[in-house]
């Protein structure tokens, strides 16, 4: 709360205290008499947003149902009617509201005597206890009826006032008064019925008048009520909450003055799209304490990192301008979820800035993982897909299950997956290996239903499996590389021989094999009971060797050259025997199987790729030029 106190005030975010924008689709129009100027309102900007614009802000809490805004309401608040009156909200509540949204109005005309104020009362006392004639029930939803007659389906739309083409809004007396009166309620809070209390702030340290209730909701967290909620909130009748005769908020005292500044910066944050962005149900909120510039590549980074924004943060990282600048900046970072009217911290992060970067980069660098393939034409449609394998949503995605489409149920992802990932990426820590069975029950099934040139093309998913047993790996156990490599660990190993072993088959049938392959039928148990699968992929590889032998013997004695390399480093019971594999992989070593696999795969996919490329090259070299009536003859020849 202390940091987002700083941030209100380092921003400015409190200098216009008595206005926050908001988005406003009708304006009202009538004359100075205060009659409707056309058949009804104007629309503004978009058709189904409106135009934002700076609205007052309401002091104190709405919880009850019975606080409107000043000037800008929906129909419940301006009208006293229900926005869907297939779930109508209770009578008494809207028309209290309503009641104290023309009691502002009233207030306000007798304050200023401002002509288009008086206006808008006048337009009140004729319109009062009717149905606005713009306003028409079809079907049980409502239809507004705009100035140029088209009627048009309300949404949840905003209404305000203009008189004689001037929006209320903007008129110069209207303002200043409303900054007054915003002033007056600061002090005050919302419920002027309630004891006025001082104590010493928690926030500030000064001797200040406590909030009874923290304000304004902060909105925009997923999963809350209404799309809003509060970060602090207390138990109003429990007596299990209250000690030394101190009840609610007094229980943890913070002023009016540092609870607004708090939630007031909290809102800025999730308004600002670069200091946001949600994964699954949880909101992510992140800011440099001092500079605003210092984390405005990070959405990118985190959210959809493309390898050109990956490289510049690799060339800007370290450089001397930037190390000078944020060599003392603070970096902080909020994770948020929604429970009813409650706004629930699922993570809170306070490190140095050089700290956080360096952390990043450590990130992208162990999700580094050679590509298989090609892009789809369907995958290259996606701009998803194709630039953003490292984003953090594409790599939890991998630990749940998709549905023929290719999509999830935002319920499937849980928050602590998130959570672990972004601390992974930014605090350097090692996700639990548990995140392991998912990924890796995944790719067996999808192997099983897809095969392996489909089901090899999600990077997301051996880029986290990289992450994960690198981050978890124990002393004497080897560190994954990028591409693959030269390793005595066995379940590497036995990850590369399966590749070959479905290399060779795929040769032996001249790369047009149908029906399920050694991949599919044989992965789960090669992955977790090696001894017993390779005893029988064994004998089945030296079929196919034969096959290829008699179409082509050198490349069955170069394939067997190769089978022969990784053999050596398995224990043989005796020669001209099959080597002695293991009985069974830990999930780690399942991690690491997958892995060589995986790169196996790519390399000689690699591999082929660059023969093709060579041969196509070296075909254009030798191809003689042919001479057309049409092509002149070089001099000299």
């Amino acid at each position: 709360l202390k940091a987002l106190y700083e941030l209100a005030h380092s921003r400015q975010l409190l200098d216009d205290l008595a206005f926050k924008d908001k988005p406003i689709r009708w304006v009202i129009e009538l004359n100075e008499q205060g009659d409707l100027i056309g058949l009804g309102p104007i629309q503004l900007g978009d058709k189904k947003k409106g135009l934002v614009k700076k609205c007052p802000r309401i002091i104190g809490d709405t919880n009850s149902g019975k606080v409107a805004d000043f000037l800008v309401e929906g129909i419940d608040g301006m009208f006293g009617l229900s926005p869907d009156p297939k779930k109508p909200k209770s009578p008494e509540k809207m028309a209290a509201k309503r009641d104290h949204f023309w009691l502002q109005i009233r207030e306000c005309a007798l304050a200023t005597n401002e002509i288009a104020m008086i206006a808008i009362t006048e337009y009140w006392q004729k319109q009062k206890d009717s149905i606005p004639k713009f306003l028409e029930l079809q079907n049980e939803s409502w239809r507004v009826i705009s100035s140029a007659g088209e009627k048009i389906a309300l949404g949840n739309d905003e209404f305000s006032f203009s008189v004689n083409g001037k929006l209320v809004l903007e008129i110069g007396s209207v303002q200043s008064y409303w900054k007054n009166i915003s002033a007056q309620k600061q002090e005050n809070e919302e419920d002027v019925t309630s004891e006025i209390v001082k104590e010493i702030c928690l926030i500030t340290g000064e001797n200040e008048t406590v909030a009874r209730t923290h304000s304004p909701k902060i909105t925009g967290v997923p999963n809350t009520l209404n799309n809003q909620g509060k970060l602090v909130s207390f138990e109003k009748s429990a007596t299990s909450f209250s000690s030394f005769g101190r009840i609610q908020s007094y229980n943890a005292p913070v002023s009016v003055k540092a609870a607004t500044a708090y939630c007031i910066a909290l809102n800025w944050l999730i308004a600002e799209r670069s200091h946001h962005f949600r994964l699954g149900g949880t909101i992510i909120c992140f800011w440099a304490r001092n500079h605003e510039e210092s984390t405005e590549d990070w959405i990118d980074l985190l959210d959809k990192p493309r390898p050109e924004t990956i490289e510049k943060f690799y060339k800007s990282i370290f450089s001397g301008h930037e190390r000078n600048e944020i060599q003392d900046e603070k970096f902080y970072s909020v994770t948020l979820a929604g429970n009813a009217g409650r706004v629930m911290v699922r993570h809170w992060l306070e490190v140095p800035l050089t700290t956080a970067k360096k952390n990043l980069r450590q990130w992208f660098q162990e999700l580094e993982i050679a590509p298989y393939g090609e892009p789809s034409a369907a995958k290259k449609k996606s701009d998803e897909e194709t630039s953003s394998p490292l984003g953090l949503y594409r790599l939890a995605k991998t630990t749940v299950r998709e549905n023929e489409a290719g999509k999830i149920k935002p319920e499937d992802l849980q928050p602590e997956i998130l959570t672990q990932l972004y601390r992974a990426a930014l605090e350097a820590h090692a996700p639990s290996l548990q995140l392991l069975k998912p990924v890796l029950n995944r790719l067996a099934k999808q192997l099983i239903k897809d095969g392996p040139n489909t089901t090899l093309r999600n990077l997301s998913r051996f880029a986290l499996i990289r992450l994960i047993v690198n981050r978890n790996r124990n002393s004497g156990e080897p560190f994954m590389e990028t591409k693959v490599f030269e390793t005595s660990d066995a379940a590497y190993n036995c990850g590369r021989l399966l590749a070959i072993f479905d290399d060779l088959q795929l040769r032996a049938n001249d790369y047009n094999f149908d029906g399920a392959g050694v991949v599919e039928r044989y992965y789960g148990s090669a992955s977790s009971a090696p001894n017993s699968a390779f005893g029988i992929l064994w004998r089945l590889h030296q079929h196919h060797l034969k096959k290829v032998s008699r179409k082509n013997k050198g490349a069955s004695e170069a394939i067997k050259l190769r089978i022969a390399q990784i053999a050596a480093l398995f224990p043989q019971p005796a020669p001209l025997q099959p080597p002695q594999f293991p009985r069974t992989f830990s999930l780690v070593e399942q991690g690491r199987f997958a892995l060589g696999f995986y790169q196996q795969k790519a390399a000689d996919d690699a591999a082929r790729k660059e023969a093709r490329n060579n041969k196509t090259q070296t075909q254009l070299v030798l191809q003689p030029e042919v001479e057309t009536e049409n092509t002149p003859a070089l001099p000299g020849f």
